[in-house]
């Protein structure tokens, strides 16, 4: 499809980005010929239909083309395109001729097409985009679907010949960073990576504005020599600064002009904040000196009918739900999302962990760490662009190296030292992390670590995991280790049943009771509260999501289901735990409607004070067993009873039945089951 670029308000001296979201064909690389090419708009998957319980989930590669009219008077400019997340693997040609290749399938990649365009004609462009995995791609071990395309967008770039760098690591081109913060005055560096075709000075302007608008700093320098690959670094200093924090996510605007200042040859603008991170000997993590106690949820990448082709509407829908929990901190799993769902994370203040795709799945045969220069040079890449692309958001507070790694065949400690290492030398006002679930000298590499726990799901019972913090907190070995706590496990809504404890020798991955869930993250909530020796919990997962090497193509552990529509019940768990702002009054098991047994106990959870429950109208005596959880005592039950739940302030109910033949129908179903077998 031909684009045509309006060129009316383009100055010769300015930068304007320009969106390249329509005007897609699509095809797949083994179709016969692109005669039968679908018509799309960005972003886009080829497995859309892979997120239904029974769709097909493809591991192929395809095609994305298009054409852009390039005016002829833009000669003399230069053209880039900025490709914002292509799964996982993507070869980009211009009129037929090779643009470059991008490998790895969560951050951006821009290519500079200037000597390859046609100008005042149409110019054809092509991405060859493979999701298959590769052995020198990191993941090469993944829980997550990959599920391919061009799922973000892509932009088309027009500059002047002396600019700030949208080739470094594509990036903004400046990294704002804070050295020294107190109460009366904020100190750092903005670095800025300049980009000339040839051999120039350039003058270079910084204005930093206060959250208020007001200009607060401004400086300029000389660039005698420009070096694409070291940045200009020009220091700053700010009096009475507003820092960034979770209550108030105060932020700044950092403009940065090429040339004159009042007429420009090129602009970059960034919003960022100001604020320092650090842990002390007691285990707490502080923002600004202040210490934060870290509720967080992990998160992927995709949901129901959408695969990873997210929209900003979606991601504003997720951050509502993560608000509503009262969680203070979400984790990008295994990999970062769009750079706008940290756009609105910095405005919410809502704390982020970014992995990097270093990780495994928990498949005996597969192999996470490849020891070989290409899968090494890979990851380090993949690093530097999650750093550099994600550098200005004040609410990325660490970086993560990896995430439970296999320790068994080549050892991986060498190469995550040399990934860690590298994050501290591009980054070391940040912490990194870790996620694991082995001992070994693997945790002692991050400056944190997150200790990723399931005791009490395929051995013992929950509750063990009281002993387990009380023999970490008692380990001198363990005693220098910085450590939170992650935890989670499957459970399905529409797997309703009275009797719920695991099937031995391990438990059944297509049965999933969502009870056996809710008192999973029941007793983990109480015992893990009680331990206060974490710096941070994290919930695993705060929704489900693809998942085609699983049963029924999901991983279930999320407290929302793989639509972001339903609420499990474990999510009112720790809405009436984490969230204080609004209150909590939730009856549990309300789904485990119809029930075999005569004798009945009622669970709920509750923000504000005891609840009061009835039975039929009839009041019933409940005790608090665990913060924010009542139980109530046996009562007796026939037929359909409303049972009711009341505070001051809320009221909720549910509906149950008691059907006493229903054991015996499910006991003869089952033998009939067996029997066929």
């Amino acid at each position: 499809m031909l684009m045509i670029l309006s060129t009316g308000n383009l100055a010769a001296s300015s930068r304007e980005v320009y969106s390249l979201n329509d005007g897609w064909l699509f095809f797949f690389k083994q179709e016969a010929d692109s005669d039968g090419a679908r018509h799309i708009t960005l972003p886009h998957t080829w497995n859309l239909d892979a997120t239904a319980s029974d769709g097909v989930y493809l591991q192929t590669t395809a095609n994305y083309t298009r054409e852009l009219y390039i005016p002829e008077e833009w000669r003399g400019r230069r053209l880039f395109v900025r490709f914002d997340g292509v799964q996982s693997v993507a070869d980009i040609f211009l009129n037929g001729r090779h643009v470059g290749e991008h490998r790895g399938g969560w951050t951006a990649f821009t290519f500079e097409i200037t000597d390859k365009v046609t100008f005042g004609a149409n110019n054809t462009l092509l991405a060859v985009v493979s999701n298959a995995y590769r052995n020198d791609v990191l993941p090469t071990s993944s829980d997550m679907n990959l599920y391919g395309g061009i799922y973000r967008g892509v932009e088309l770039i027009a500059t002047s010949q002396n600019i700030i760098s949208p080739l470094h690591f594509s990036s903004d081109g400046v990294m704002v960073t804070t050295s020294r913060l107190t109460a009366e005055r904020a100190e750092g560096n903005i670095d800025v990576y300049l980009s000339t075709p040839k051999e120039a000075s350039m003058n270079v302007n910084v204005r930093i504005f206060s959250p208020s608008g007001k200009s607060v700093f401004a400086k300029s320098v000389r660039a005698a020599k420009v070096d694409p690959a070291r940045p200009l670094t020009i220091p700053f200093a700010i009096d009475d600064p507003s820092p960034w924090s979770c209550d108030d996510p105060q932020l700044y605007r950092v403009c940065v002009t090429v040339g004159d200042e009042q007429s420009p040859t090129d602009e970059v603008s960034v919003r960022t904040g100001l604020r320092r991170i650090s842990i002390g000997d007691d285990n707490r993590l502080r923002i600004n000196d202040s210490i934060v106690d870290v509720h967080g949820v992990n998160m992927a990448h995709d949901r129901a009918g959408v695969g990873s082709a997210m929209r900003t509407r979606h991601y504003d829908e997720d951050l509502s739900l993560v608000a509503d929990l009262g969680a203070n901190a979400l984790r990008s799993l295994t990999a970062p999302h769009d750079s706008y769902l940290y756009d609105r994370c910095d405005e919410l203040g809502l704390m982020v962990w970014i992995d990097m795709p270093l990780t495994r799945a928990q498949i005996l045969s597969d192999i996470s760490y490849f020891a070989t220069d290409m899968f090494r040079a890979n990851g380090r890449e993949q690093l530097q662009e999650i750093i550099y692309q994600n550098y200005n958001h004040p609410s990325v507070v660490m970086w993560g190296i990896f995430s439970q790694l296999w320790q068994k065949g080549d050892d991986p400690l060498p190469y995550v030292r040399e990934l860690n290492a590298l994050a501290k030398r591009i980054d070391p006002t940040r912490p990194t992390v870790a996620c694991s679930d082995a001992d070994g000298d693997l945790n002692f590499v991050t400056d944190l670590v997150v200790l990723r726990q399931n005791i009490g799901w395929y051995r013992g019972t929950p509750d063990d995991v009281a002993v387990w913090c009380t023999q970490l907190a008692g380990n001198p070995a363990w005693s220098k280790l910085h450590y939170g706590v992650c935890y989670g496990e499957g459970g399905s809504i529409d797997q309703q049943t009275d009797e719920y404890t695991r099937a031995e020798p391990r438990p059944n991955t297509r049965w999933l009771p969502e009870r056996r869930q809710t008192a999973f993250h029941e007793r983990y909530a109480a015992n893990i509260e009680q331990s206060g020796i974490f710096w941070g919990v994290w919930i695993d997962n705060m929704f489900d999501y693809g998942s085609s090497r699983r049963a029924y193509g999901q991983n279930q552990a999320g407290l929302m289901t793989f639509d972001h529509k339903d609420k499990k019940d474990a999510y009112y768990l720790y809405r009436a735990l984490w969230n204080r702002r609004q209150p909590t009054l939730y009856i549990s098991e309300r789904r485990w409607n119809m029930r075999q047994d005569s004798i009945q106990q009622f669970k709920i959870y509750s923000s504000e004070q005891m609840p009061l429950l009835l039975v039929g109208g009839d009041t019933v005596t409940v005790r608090e067993i665990s913060p924010c959880q009542y139980l109530s005592d046996s009562v007796v039950m026939h037929g359909y009873n409303r049972v009711e739940s009341r505070t001051e302030k809320q009221a909720d109910s549910i509906g149950v039945t008691i059907d006493n033949a229903l054991k015996s129908r499910r006991q003869q179903a089952l033998r009939t089951s067996v029997s066929r077998k």
